[in-house]
């Protein structure tokens, strides 16, 4: 079998991160007092973390071929990092109940197209799943094997990382599929381009998982989705493996890119992509603004979204939110408001964009807009601080019976208030019913477009660690479900993953259904390919 990973660094089985790398001085204690203060609790009694040599794992019920045997192994570590996301639930069961029940049987690390043709024929004659993996950042069970007798391979892609050609004079590069964020800048920078797609999984997730699950990035407006940044695909199905033709665009019937951007790893895997690029910016600049209406607040940001200025950043925050976060003292809702470009200076859309605000009774920090310092130092950094950091603080928030979590969604501006009351009163309310205390619901806005925003609410809640993942799935499901309710998507950049499937079946057009599941038969004959997930 072959070795799965550095014995020098090694991610992490159950978090965030890697292995015996702890939290910097004081970040922890930080969050104790802020997560105390919000929830009203005296002290907290953590959960001691999972050890691997404490997990005894069922057997595989599988062995690869010895034609395949030097991409596959059945390593404990490797079956551990591999049976669950990084979800909420996924944390509780890992670290409250050490339930490793469900493992994959094989993990493969396939280095060319050939070795994922082969293990997909090797899948297919004898009815094992097929779970592609990127970084292993979904929080939605995406990656999770599914659950039931049958056999799981999950097709780990990071060792398909290279960007193997830049087309400079188009800004477009060629991409390997499970290149990590961090790596791809890295190989891009002596070009002088940039993807530029930062979300806050970016250091641990891959152009291939984003791709498959159209996940969003760092720009609010123009270049939201991964969906903006494709020019063409290459992906290996059961059927066999299609390449599109890279083009800048096409009215040529539908495209073939779009049937597989979102679709999860159930018709095949994406193995490589050429991707749209842009220079790297040299002009810059931010502010944030406050508001102390916050209906006015959101005007003024619809009234952005269709202004056709498109900044880089127009993040709405709530002020609890803003206060929870350090990015204000909880008296004004706080807009976090960037331009930023390669080709020209910036001054006259920032001057519009501020006037704009101003009509909306919107008060802006002068000296984060005159000093580049104070823009990373200032309430927006903060806040930018506390949102990268999330994800490093889940599994200690878990072992303290902390549920921290979000759902977010994307509505016309017309309907974006009523969904609003509706999403924070049902998640309140299940946050009372499933716990018997209080919690908290805020809202921001992480991308807007000229017919609607982004909304993606964040809740607190002080659960039983006994009954945490059952806690957790009835304040999800109420809050899932009033946001289809109301009108609005189960998901903007979430994906579905098995989580969010009974409410996108609400979503979706019938007919739709029965047409991917036709797709699906013709790429997929032996339904292989990560069952569960869309249909």
């Amino acid at each position: 079998m072959m070795p799965t990973a550095s014995t020098s660094r090694r991610r992490s089985f159950y978090g965030w991160g890697y292995e015996n790398e702890p939290l910097p001085a004081g970040e922890l204690e930080w969050f104790e007092r802020a997560w105390a203060g919000l929830l009203g609790i005296d002290h907290f009694d953590p959960a001691p973390m999972p050890r691997a040599g404490e997990i005894a794992l069922r057997a595989p019920r599988v062995q690869p071929p010895a034609s395949l045997a030097g991409v596959c192994t059945t390593e404990p570590h490797a079956r551990l990092a591999h049976s669950y996301g990084r979800s909420v639930h996924d944390l509780a069961k890992m670290i409250l109940r050490r339930d490793f029940s469900n493992p994959p049987d094989v993990v493969a690390y396939p280095q060319t197209e050939r070795d994922i043709a082969q293990l997909l024929d090797w899948c297919g004659a004898h009815g094992i799943a097929a779970i592609p993996f990127g970084g292993g950042s979904s929080v939605v069970g995406g990656v999770n094997p599914p659950a039931g007798a049958r056999a799981a391979l999950t097709l780990d892609l990071s060792r398909l990382d290279r960007v193997l050609e830049i087309d400079a004079a188009s800004q477009a590069a060629r991409v390997q599929a499970g290149v990590l964020g961090p790596s791809l800048e890295a190989q891009l920078k002596s070009s002088g381009l940039t993807l530029r797609f930062f979300l806050q999984a970016w250091e641990f997730s891959s152009l291939g998982g984003w791709i498959a699950t159209r996940a969003a990035g760092h720009y609010a407006t123009i270049y939201t989705q991964i969906d903006d940044h494709v020019e063409s695909l290459r992906v290996v199905t059961p059927a066999g493996t299609l390449e599109s033709r890279r083009l800048p665009a096409s009215g040529a019937g539908p495209s073939p890119d779009r049937m597989f951007i979102g679709s999860e790893g159930s018709l095949g895997v994406i193995t490589e992509a050429w991707i749209r690029l842009h220079r790297r910016p040299t002009f810059r600049q931010s502010t944030t603004v406050g508001f102390r209406d916050w209906e006015k607040a959101v005007g003024a940001v619809r009234r952005l979204s269709q202004s056709g200025l498109y900044p880089a950043n127009a993040r709405l925050i709530e002020a609890s939110e803003a206060r929870f976060t350090e990015a204000g003292d909880g008296s004004r809702h706080v807009l976090v408001l960037a331009f930023e470009g390669a080709d020209h200076p910036l001054d006259a859309w920032m001057k519009r964009a501020l006037e704009l605000c101003a009509d909306h009774g919107g008060e802006w920090d002068a000296k984060a807009l005159a000093e580049p310092e104070s823009q990373r130092s200032g309430a927006a950094g903060n806040w930018r601080d506390k949102f990268l950091r999330g994800p490093y603080l889940r599994e200690h928030a878990i072992a303290r019976g902390v549920m921290r979590d979000t759902v977010e969604t994307a509505i016309p501006w017309s309907g974006f208030l009523a969904l609003e009351r509706k999403v924070k009163a049902a998640t309140l309310a299940a946050i009372r019913a499933a716990t018997g205390r209080e919690g908290s619901c805020t809202v921001r806005f992480t991308h807007i477009y000229p017919d609607g925003p982004a909304p993606y609410f964040t809740w607190h809640a002080y659960g039983d660690k006994a009954k945490l993942p059952e806690q957790f799935w009835a304040i999800k499901s109420a809050a899932s479900q009033a946001m289809i309710d109301a009108g609005g998507t189960i998901t903007h950049h979430h994906a579905l993953g098995r989580d969010h499937r009974a409410w996108y079946d609400q979503q979706r057009p019938p007919l739709f259904a029965e047409a991917f599941k036709g797709a699906k038969r013709r790429l997929d004959p032996h339904s292989v390919m990560n069952p569960g997930v869309i249909v």
